[in-house]
């Protein structure tokens, strides 16, 4: 019945009755909005009649059991509202990736469950009959049917998860519907009772006909953030945390100076579930104080974050595997998110990559050990002549010239390999139990580990 953005949810609510108005409620796009969302949606369904919400983790669900329960009368009084979290019935060629890589942090971890529940939506996705094999697909089908390649080395393990789970009825193969298609005929006959779903999604295919028929018969709110570092997209960013940053205060009567919140986002980058937790951390800690000041920011999270996050950085950067768990450490201690962490990883890493990247073009010819003088008088103007990355370019030509020669000791597949172990620790701190940091330091282990493997 309608496709709203995030910001006009409270409207449509109060445009008449939320039953009247659609059962299936699909919620896409950045993960702590999504949730935030529901949250709304699901206190005003439950405000007037009351009911319960039985929370599915999507990555741990059996869609075909969720779909048993939905479809069923529930014994239950009230509304029933049924709330996946990562559903897999959106899933297509442009997340296929991302779901690859979640079977592979659970193999590797030894969680064969959640492993094979990924592979079992590879499956799904490409409708490979039962008796086909991973091990088995060509590099240009895997290509072809997963829109990346083939990963290396022995895929025995898939095919071995796969059999274990026994055979697939209605689901896998290209004759049978998938499960979105079963969704979507179950749904056309109408949710029973006051019965609800609610489905979450960081990435959904618009072109599936279930994400045409919730648009059509239900309602999908869209969470989606414009990324990138365009002034659009930062303005985008930074009006979406100043809205969260006040409604967090709200309740603690708290307010906070137009700088320090600047000082704020400055330090956490657009990660809304830190910029949350950071600010209910200040409100506690300015006490009594209706507003948080810059200098609460310098003290908390400020220049102290701030030059800790470059401190990791450096230390990394000289190899020092113990300073560098130290500072980690410290950072973890001082309630630093580990998705800010990773994000300054990230940055440092992907600065490196590309200023590597440069130095392996034939014109401007770099040369190993390049002094200083004819870095800023020759090399940096000729880059700049080409008018690409322009923006990576500025700043003092010093501050340059020690980055690039920085760039300089490492090699490409090696920092596209850390870039891949900071996704997969990235998935991990979303998903998994184990604790932050230990995830954190294991993942510093192993880019140290890969840097020796490349030497």
């Amino acid at each position: 019945m309608a496709l709203i953005k995030r910001d006009e949810l409270t409207s449509w609510l109060d445009q008449g009755s939320v039953e009247q108005q659609g059962r299936v409620v699909l919620f896409f796009g950045e993960r702590y909005l999504c949730r935030e969302a529901a949250d709304i949606l699901q206190q005003a369904l439950l405000q007037k009649d009351g009911g319960t919400v039985h929370p599915i983790d999507g990555d741990q669900e059996d869609p075909s059991r969720t779909l048993g329960q939905i479809m069923n009368f529930s014994l239950l009084p009230g509304r029933q509202i049924y709330r996946v979290t990562d559903s897999r019935l959106f899933h297509s060629k442009a997340v296929a990736k991302d779901i690859w890589n979640k079977a592979m942090l659970a193999h590797e971890a030894g969680r064969p469950g959640p492993a094979r529940l990924q592979l079992q939506s590879l499956a799904d996705l490409a409708a490979l009959d039962a008796d086909e094999k991973f091990s088995d697909i060509g590099s240009e089908q895997w290509q072809q049917l997963f829109s990346f390649a083939k990963p290396g080395g022995d895929l025995s393990w898939v095919d071995k998860l796969l059999a274990e789970s026994g055979p697939q009825t209605g689901v896998r193969g290209g004759g049978a519907a998938t499960l979105a298609d079963r969704y979507l005929a179950a749904f056309e006959k109408g949710l029973p009772g006051h019965n609800f779903l609610f489905l979450s999604a960081e990435n959904v295919d618009k072109r599936k006909q279930f994400y045409t028929f919730i648009k059509k018969n239900g309602l999908i709110v869209d969470c989606s953030i414009e990324a990138g570092a365009s002034f659009a997209a930062q303005k985008n960013q930074k009006e979406v945390l100043r809205e969260l940053a006040l409604r967090t205060l709200a309740p603690f009567q708290k307010k906070i100076e137009p700088r320090a919140m600047e000082m704020l986002f400055e330090r956490v980058g657009f990660y809304p579930v830190a910029v949350v937790m950071e600010l209910e951390k200040m409100a506690l800690f300015v006490e009594d104080r209706p507003l948080i000041s810059c200098a609460d920011i310098e003290t908390m999270v400020g220049r102290t974050r701030e030059d800790a996050l470059f401190e990791l950085t450096e230390a990394f950067g000289k190899k020092q595997v113990a300073s560098t768990l130290v500072i980690l450490g410290r950072l973890v201690e001082n309630g630093i998110h580990g998705l800010a962490i990773l994000a300054t990883m990230r940055n440092y890493i992907r600065r490196l990559l590309l200023f590597r990247s440069m130095q392996l073009q034939a014109n401007p010819s770099w040369q190993r050990g390049m002094q200083a003088r004819q870095f800023q008088d020759v090399y940096l103007p000729a880059l700049k002549e080409k008018g690409e990355w322009t923006e990576m370019l500025k700043g003092h030509p010093y501050a340059l010239f020690m980055s690039f020669s920085k760039a300089e000791e490492f090699s490409c597949p090696v920092l596209k390999e850390w870039l891949a172990l900071l996704l997969k620790t990235e998935f991990q701190l979303k998903g998994s139990p184990l604790p932050p940091t230990l995830l954190l330091e294991e993942l510093f282990l192993s880019m140290f580990a890969w840097k020796k493997t490349e030497h």
